[in-house]
């Protein structure tokens, strides 16, 4: 790359085997910073850094990109955000799955579903102007890109969510989502498998969409399904994108349940199909199994739970909702609507299926990990360094610069954020420098809380994170 060589610079990271986020294969580089940027990459053997860094050995990458977070109320509530920094991750979307800290004034308790942000009390922020204004009075360590949530708009403009909104109140969403987008925020999602949204019908959602397009936002989607009907859901999502003219990403791409096993070939197509026409895509965390609150419907569908905190039954932890169930004399549903509120861990996913979307090139990471669990899912802590020791380097499933492409670039120019994921002179000086031969996850369901292996430095804006 060619480029003028400065004399002098903040920061100069030496002799690491540049990957830059395109999945261009790896190249021996210096990468030069000064403030928040990268000034120059490539030979830089006359020019002096204020600090440098020793890079023999090790990868220096674009600092990852966690498109699918619920990390909304975990950068104000604890700015440092460790489970994220510690695995290389630099920016992170938040909102995700009709849930969003803002919009909202509650005028009641909030359905359960929204403890994946925080308790009743960190729902604060009546405009999103106001959650913005909070990240800057107290940054967090990482950068945020927000997504207004659906359930959000509805909790603050609907008396009862149970039902399809009326006109006015479509109209009052509408203008939030405005007052949002103009605010900062880049998208709107959809969480149409939780209670608060869904009830919304394809129209509903059309019609809030729309407002999108006049600011170039995504519309990003947890779908009607993922059991008994996975398609029909995917088609929905579809559809919405075309109608009101926008991107579509589809949140965690998978199929739940033994009756879904072995989809992925057919669903893929169906995204592939579509994207000839529209702008489609889709995020993947790399695990089988999922976690989040306890779902009396849901609990019949998969393979297994494992329930992870109970308020009425806190003696149930760690224990197999099935056999709680046979102690009980009960159903499953039965049972698991006897351990509410509570959460738990979904054994739902088929490996081959995980391995088959990771390796799609449509394909984006997300953690969708929950700060606010009473025990966390290892994703939390574990899913990008999984990604790229577990599934790049032990079993090839794809190149170490692919699966960096797919965390970096790629998500950078899906959700429109300039100047990210990529290494080049005048982008933002974004960078994890980590080992090759080493990194790996160690967060596991029994200790889900262990930072990874093999991570050197992350840097976010040109500073140490």
């Amino acid at each position: 790359m060619a480029t003028a060589t400065p004399r002098q610079c903040d920061v100069i990271i030496r002799h690491g085997l540049v990957i830059d986020g395109t999945g261009a294969p790896r190249r021996a580089a210096d990468v030069a910073i000064d403030g928040d940027r990268i000034v120059a990459i490539g030979d830089l053997s006359s020019t002096a850094g204020v600090v440098e860094v020793e890079a023999a050995g090790r990868i220096v990458a674009p600092g990852f990109i966690d498109v699918h977070t619920h990390d909304d109320g975990a950068v104000v509530s604890c700015p440092a955000i460790p489970a994220k920094t510690s695995q290389g991750v630099t920016t992170v979307v938040v909102g995700n799955c009709g849930f969003s800290l803002s919009p909202l004034r509650p005028r009641g308790v909030l359905p359960q579903e929204f403890r994946y942000l925080g308790e009743q009390s960190a729902y604060r922020f009546p405009t999103v102007g106001d959650y913005v204004a909070a990240l800057e009075t107290r940054p967090a360590a990482v950068n945020i890109a927000v997504l207004v949530g659906h359930s959000t708009l509805r909790m603050d403009n609907m008396a009862d969510v149970s039902r399809a909104a009326n006109d006015r109140e479509i109209a009052a969403m509408q203008a939030r989502l405005r007052e949002s987008l103009e605010s900062g925020a880049i998208g709107f999602s959809t969480g149409l498998d939780y209670g608060p949204n869904a009830a919304a019908t394809t129209e509903e959602i059309i019609s809030i969409a729309e407002v999108l397009s006049q600011f170039g936002g995504l519309y990003v989607t947890h779908t009607r399904d993922y059991v008994d009907d996975i398609d029909a859901a995917i088609e929905e999502a579809l559809e919405i994108g075309r109608r009101a003219n926008v991107p579509v990403v589809l949140s965690h791409h998978q199929g739940d349940g033994p009756k879904n096993y072995g989809h992925a070939a057919r669903t893929l197509g169906r995204v592939e199909r579509a994207s000839a026409s529209q702008s489609v895509a889709f995020d993947v965390y790399p695990y089988t199994c999922g976690g989040g609150t306890l779902l009396p419907r849901y609990a019949e569908m998969v393979e297994r739970v494992v329930v992870t905190w109970s308020d009425p039954h806190p003696e149930m932890v760690g224990r197999d909702v099935t056999s709680i169930a046979a102690e009980w004399q009960c159903s499953l549903r039965e049972a698991t609507a006897r351990l509410i509120p509570g959460g738990g861990l979904y054994y739902s996913l088929d490996e081959d299926d995980v391995r088959r979307i990771l390796s799609h090139p449509m394909a984006m990471i997300g953690s969708d990990g929950l700060h606010n669990e009473r025990i966390v899912h290892p994703r939390l802590w574990g899913t990008f360094p999984r990604v790229l020791g577990h599934y790049a380097r032990e079993l090839g499933l794809f190149s170490l610069e692919d699966a960096v492409r797919r965390m970096t670039g790629w998500p950078a120019e899906r959700f429109g954020l300039t100047g990210r994921g990529l290494l080049r002179p005048g982008a933002f000086a974004d960078i994890v420098i980590f080992d090759p031969e080493r990194i790996i996850d160690r967060a596991t369901y029994e200790k889900p809380d262990v930072p990874a292996a093999g991570i050197d430095l992350v840097m976010v804006n040109g500073l140490a994170a």
